[in-house]
């Protein structure tokens, strides 16, 4: 598979995503209207998908129901957006620009924003949960499970706890320490989205182990190429204000290691992230793309 095939797999589930998502937030109720466009406004025409990306390559290695592939998609993406909505909130990293456009909070209001991410969370398990049968409510109870368990204390939300609390100490975070933050706050649920496929399918604990590991790598090296293009890209290019890390006193890989560094250690997690790819062979090849693009991506 070249980069062009993999982009327009990329885009295809990007637009499914759109779709859905446009469908899910139709509502007309004109007491609810302004939740709805905050909701509408967080989600929708943003991103580039990733995660439901993850769930749809992981899928296609098992036998799995296309239906609730599509809803564990889905899911997540409403996980990620509400995450998106909350960490721009002034009391959080104070942010007025997302995906070039202005952030929920600062179009809608904090309550309104605030009120989007409920929306949007609860909306992810609804999505997962709903039309359960006897053949697959096993399958969406572990998919319920480990989503919130990779969104929750132990996972993002945690993460973003321990964020914050680093920009606050007097003594700048340590590599672990940093590790650890963005292992929770971001490589959680890319992992959980990259075993997603494993567990609609069924497949057994060794299936899963790899595929979590794939996604701990990525996440990691998501979140390390976020932190180098604050560090050099712009506004125009990556749609949200740039050097707000160094400004704020964010822990950062950048920060801990350097520039120089922080780019071996990018190749690093990337080599990483195929080498957990191994057992399943030329099958694979899709979320070997995703873990080149990650790493290259200029926004």
């Amino acid at each position: 598979m070249n980069e062009d095939n993999f982009k327009a797999e990329l885009a295809k589930v990007a637009n499914k995503v759109e779709n859905s998502l446009k469908v899910a937030l139709n509502d007309q109720d004109q007491s609810t209207l302004e939740l709805i466009e905050g909701m509408r406004l967080a989600s929708l025409d943003g991103g580039k998908r990733i995660r439901p990306f993850l769930v749809h390559a992981s899928s296609a290695l098992f036998s799995s129901d296309p239906q609730l592939v599509e809803a564990t998609a889905l899911a997540i993406e409403c996980i990620h957006c509400y995450s998106l909505v909350h960490d721009d909130l002034p009391s959080m990293d104070n942010d007025e620009l997302r995906r070039g456009r202005p952030t929920v909070w600062k179009a809608k209001g904090e309550a309104t924003a605030v009120l989007t991410g409920d929306a949007l969370q609860a909306l992810a398990f609804e999505l997962i949960s709903a039309n359960a049968t006897p053949a697959n409510a096993l399958i969406k109870a572990q998919l319920v499970n480990e989503l919130a368990k990779a969104a929750g204390k132990t996972g993002m939300v945690a993460g973003q706890i321990r964020d914050l609390a680093a920009e606050q100490a007097t003594d700048p975070a340590s590599f672990a320490d940093v590790i650890q933050i963005h292992a929770q706050k971001t490589g959680a649920l890319i992992a959980f989205a990259s075993q997603a496929g494993a567990i609609i399918g069924g497949a057994d604990h060794h299936a899963r182990a790899a595929l979590n590991l794939y996604g701990e790598k990525l996440g990691l090296a998501f979140q390390l190429k976020d932190d180098l293009l604050d560090v050099v890209g712009t506004a125009t290019d990556l749609g949200k204000t740039p050097g707000k890390d160094e400004a704020s006193g964010k822990a950062t890989l950048v920060s801990a290691l350097g520039i120089e560094k922080a780019h071996t250690f990018l190749e690093n997690l990337h080599d990483g992230a195929l080498y957990a790819l191994e057992p399943f062979g030329e099958r694979a090849e899709m979320l070997r793309q995703m873990a080149r693009f990650v790493c290259k991506r200029q926004n």
